[in-house]
């Protein structure tokens, strides 16, 4: 976006881009899923724009959004709940937005605000309580921490104020355990990346800095599967939380996570490289959730597993190194 044009809204924007385009054509535009903000679908018409975004209008419409039958409840108790997330779902509301009407709101709902209604469909379907009684409304969840819109799996999130306030000192002091898989370009060998990430690293973007500026972020490598040396499945294991962490480390250190389109140019090994591993969108994925009940005291442990996605790409690619080291075998002048 120009310097003129930040600030303006989604549909403003288009309007004076497409020319002779009407106001309703534009609506129609955003309204049909094909328009991408970050990279990120957005069916908002007066969603403003920041100078340092990407706006991008697609040939397709895109996916419906997930909806409450696609979040999956693995745990649940009166304190807390841990759901498995969907891709392509916002954890929470950014904080210009709590503000927003219902109806506003309700175009792109968020997954805290989904969950209540979640547990609703669960209790229903696991009834405990005497036919004939009168359930009590689910009230609002209280976030504790995130996972990005594209990625998938394990998120816990608080029922009652202690509650949150106990989880949210376990992740503030980074006792809690996080096992992320993603599948990544190149070859990635075992080793722990620590620097320091900062909100603008003078570009717009999230980063690393030099400086003793920013919070201190460490991440945990291993590789689990190796695709030739093109590509390889890794496990991600935090040792803090910062926001786009694994995705920021991974493509700093020169392994971009296949499907990235926020962080894959500050690769510096592989800024012009081209991904082909077919990944519709970021293929990192929450596997595994540990923390400490915050009433029972009780050590919970939850895994989820690969979401079927994510598992296409990584069969494709086992297919593309089989056929590949086949061809090698059989090629008399290696």
């Amino acid at each position: 976006m120009s310097s003129q044009e930040g600030g303006l809204t989604l549909a403003a924007i288009l309007k004076s881009r497409l020319g002779n385009a009407s106001w309703s054509e534009v609506h129609k535009i955003i309204h049909s899923r094909r328009v991408m903000i970050h990279g990120n679908i957005c069916t908002d018409v007066a969603r403003r724009v920041k100078e340092s975004e990407v706006v991008k209008i697609l040939d397709l419409s895109a996916p419906k959004p997930p909806g409450v039958q696609d979040i999956q409840i693995m745990y649940l108790d009166e304190h807390v709940v841990v759901v498995d997330k969907p891709s392509g779902m916002t954890t929470t509301r950014h904080s210009e937005e709590k503000s927003w009407p219902m109806r506003r709101r309700q175009v792109q709902p968020t997954l805290d605000e989904m969950i209540p209604r979640s547990i609703e469909e669960f209790l229903k379907l696991h009834r405990t309580a005497p036919r004939g009684t009168v359930r009590r409304r689910v009230g609002p969840v209280r976030a504790v921490h995130r996972i990005d819109r594209e990625t998938s799996g394990l998120v816990v999130f608080a029922r009652t104020v202690p509650a949150e306030r106990i989880l949210a000192e376990q992740f503030r002091l980074h006792t809690t355990h996080r096992r992320y898989l993603a599948v990544v370009l190149g070859r990635v060998e075992t080793g722990t990346i620590i620097s320091n990430l900062v909100r603008d690293r003078g570009d717009g973007r999230r980063g690393s800095t030099d400086s003793h500026v920013g919070k201190r972020a460490v991440t945990h490598v291993r590789p689990v599967e190796h695709f030739l040396d093109e590509y390889t499945l890794v496990e991600c294991r935090l040792e803090t939380g910062r926001t786009h962490q694994i995705r920021i480390h991974l493509s700093e250190s020169g392994h971009p996570v296949c499907g990235e389109r926020v962080y894959w140019s500050t690769s510096p090994k592989h800024a012009k490289a081209v991904d082909h591993s077919r990944a519709a969108r970021v293929a990192l994925h929450a596997a595994e959730l540990g923390f400490v009940h915050p009433h029972s005291g009780e050590a919970i442990h939850l895994t989820s597993p690969m979401p079927s996605d994510l598992m296409e790409v990584i069969v494709r690619l086992r297919r593309a190194s089989s056929t590949s080291r086949v061809s090698t075998e059989k090629d008399p002048e290696q």
